[in-house]
């Protein structure tokens, strides 16, 4: 599904990812986790060219995303990605959101594009919103509307930034729980994401960076009880603890 060969990339002299491979299998859900400056979100986005790479290949179910003549804008129609600021655009209502992309991207007609975008603002808990702006949306509603425009492309694979960490305490476990419901459906998933028992709970991979490098991948019981790298163990008794 997704193949990572060899990837490195530096800004100026300070390299970010160094000899990255990693392969993700289809509807499996993987979190990667590390420490802050680890490389985590600059992997997530070179996954579909939101960063070039200086060496090395990534496949997306067998399309190279980094090879000239890629027809990237088209691939990205079938990789969804979820930031960490939901990037909405405030003078769209939240169904606008969700169907500006299918209607002007996809050419699907607007009466089909309106009917899936309710299903799916309806399906994360949103049905009552579809009128709201952004501003009238709490952060939690917000990463939700995200989401479900992330989805109304009907993406095979969904890449999350951290989407929880611009949010409130008490809003992370509603936008959790709408990743949830997408693990349980199958849907393939890499997560960025400093949320311990969510990654344990859901995920299929833990992947852990630190310095750029992927320095352990284990299943996450194997990970969390039982970490084979002293970093990896250093990391994980500064945030199991606090």
């Amino acid at each position: 599904m997704i193949t990572i060969k060899n990837v490195s990339k530096s800004f100026g002299k300070n390299k970010v990812l160094e000899d990255i491979n990693l392969s993700i299998d289809k509807s499996n859900v993987v979190a990667l986790i590390g420490p802050s400056g680890a490389g985590k979100s600059t992997l997530i986005r070179t996954i579909n060219a939101l960063e070039e790479i200086d060496h090395g290949e990534i496949l997306v179910e067998n399309v190279p995303i980094h090879q000239k003549g890629t027809n990237i804008n088209k691939v990205r129609t079938q990789i969804g990605f979820v930031f960490q600021s939901f990037n909405l655009y405030p003078f769209l209502t939240a169904l606008e959101n969700v169907t500006i992309a299918p209607i002007k991207v996809k050419g699907i007609a607007k009466e089909k594009a309106i009917a899936h975008g309710k299903e799916l603002l309806d399906s994360l808990g949103l049905g009552d919103k579809f009128e709201a702006y952004p501003s009238q949306l709490s952060g939690g509603q917000q990463q939700r509307v995200a989401i479900a425009r992330a989805l109304a492309m009907e993406p095979h694979v969904m890449l999350f930034d951290e989407p929880t960490s611009a949010l409130d305490p008490e809003m992370v476990k509603e936008v959790l729980d709408a990743i949830r419901k997408l693990a349980h459906e199958g849907m393939t998933m890499v997560v960025v994401t400093h949320e311990m028992g969510f990654a344990k709970e859901i995920c299929d991979q833990i992947v852990f960076m630190a310095e750029g490098k992927i320095v352990e991948i284990a299943p996450p019981v194997a990970f969390f009880s039982n970490p084979k790298s002293e970093r990896a163990k250093s990391f994980l008794s500064k945030v199991l603890n606090h």
